[in-house]
C-alpha cells in the first residue's frame, strides 16, 4: 500500500474538521484516496460537509464597483502578501479601479484584463503595467486573480464586509434596503454554510444524491427498521436542501424567519448573486499542526 504523506493527512483534517489521527485511519482504510477518506469520516461521525472551501490563507482585497443607473456591477479580487499591504491606499485604489475597469468593458478572463488600457492614481497603462509599477512602488507581489462581473434590468446592490475580505453583489427585484440586507447576509453565510443558488431546484441533482447516499450510510448504522431510515434520510435531505440554499436559510437579521419570508414581507425577490472571499482556497504556510505531524508519523 502507498503511504500516507503528511500534506494528505492534514489536508483530510481541513476538510473535516476531524484529528489527524482519525483522518490517518481512514486514509488507509481507502488506500489514500482523499474524496473516498472524506466521506468515510462524515459517514462514521456524522460530519457537516467540507470545510475545504471556506479556507482563506491569502492577503488582499476585494474591489467593488456599482453603476450609477444600477445596472450593472463587478467585484474584483486582487492578492497581496502581508495584511498590511492590504491596507494600503494606492493597493485599495488599485482594486477599486479594476472593478470599474471590469464593470466597462466586461473582459473575457483575467488575461483579457490584464491588457485593457489603464489608469489608477499616479500610473497609467494597461492593467498589467500599472500591477508591475505598483509591484515595485510598494515591494510585495501583487496578483489579479479573479473577477465577477454582472449586468441585469433589475436592481444590483453590493455589500464589502472587513475593509474588503468579503465581497457580495446582489441582483433584486425590490429596493436597494432589501438588495444591501440580502447582501449582508450572504457575506454572514461566510462563518456558516453558505448558500450555493437560489432555491433548492437550482441544486446539481449529482450533489443531492451524493448527500443522500452519505445520510442512508449514516441512518443504516442506527439499526432502525427501513421505513424509518427512509423517514430520517429525507428529513436530512430536506434539512441539507434548506442549508444550502439562499431562501431556505434562517434570514441573518432575524432567524426566526427564512430568508424567503423576509423577502415576500418586502415584496421582493432574489435572482443572482455573487461572493468573493479574499485568499479562499489559496494555501499559506502553517505551522500549528507540527506537534501533530510530529505525533502521527511516530505512530
Amino acid at each position: 500500500m502507498a503511504e500516507i504523506s503528511a500534506s494528505v493527512v492534514m489536508e483530510l483534517r481541513q476538510r473535516t474538521g476531524l484529528g489527524m489521527m482519525e483522518c490517518k485511519k481512514a486514509l488507509v482504510e481507502t488506500q489514500g484516496d482523499l474524496e473516498k477518506a472524506e466521506e468515510l469520516l462524515r459517514i462514521k461521525s456524522g460530519a457537516k460537509a467540507s470545510k475545504a472551501a471556506s479556507r482563506v490563507a491569502a492577503e488582499g482585497t476585494v474591489g467593488g464597483f456599482v453603476a450609477a443607473d444600477g445596472k450593472t456591477a463587478a467585484l474584483v479580487e486582487v492578492n497581496c502578501e502581508t495584511d498590511f499591504v492590504a491596507r494600503n491606499e494606492d493597493f485599495l485604489k488599485f482594486a477599486k479601479d479594476l472593478a470599474e475597469r471590469v464593470a466597462s468593458k466586461n473582459p473575457a478572463d483575467v488575461e483579457a484584463l490584464s491588457v485593457l488600457p489603464f489608469k489608477s492614481g499616479e500610473y497609467e497603462g494597461t492593467v498589467e503595467t500599472v500591477r508591475q509599477a505598483l509591484v515595485q512602488k510598494i515591494g510585495e507581489n501583487l496578483s489579479v486573480r479573479r473577477f465577477a462581473y454582472r449586468t441585469t434590468a433589475h436592481r444590483l446592490v453590493q455589500y464589502l464586509h472587513g475593509g474588503g475580505r468579503i465581497g457580495v453583489t446582489t441582483e433584486v427585484d425590490g429596493d436597494e434596503a432589501t438588495g444591501k440586507d440580502i447582501a449582508l447576509h450572504v457575506a454572514a453565510s461566510v462563518a456558516g454554510t453558505r448558500p450555493l443558488c437560489i432555491m433548492k431546484e437550482q441544486v446539481p441533482a449529482e450533489l443531492v444524491d451524493k448527500e443522500r447516499e452519505i445520510f442512508k450510510a449514516q441512518a443504516a448504522e442506527s439499526g432502525k427498521p427501513a421505513e424509518i431510515v427512509a423517514k430520517m434520510v429525507e428529513g436530512r435531505v430536506a434539512k441539507y436542501l434548506a442549508e444550502v440554499t439562499l431562501l431556505g436559510q434562517p434570514f441573518v437579521k432575524n432567524p426566526d424567519e427564512t430568508v424567503e419570508q423576509y423577502l415576500k414581507g418586502k415584496k421582493a425577490a432574489v435572482k443572482a448573486f455573487d461572493l468573493l472571499v479574499v485568499g479562499e482556497g489559496i494555501e499559506k504556510k502553517k505551522d500549528d499542526f507540527a506537534a501533530e505531524v510530529a505525533a502521527m508519523t511516530k505512530s
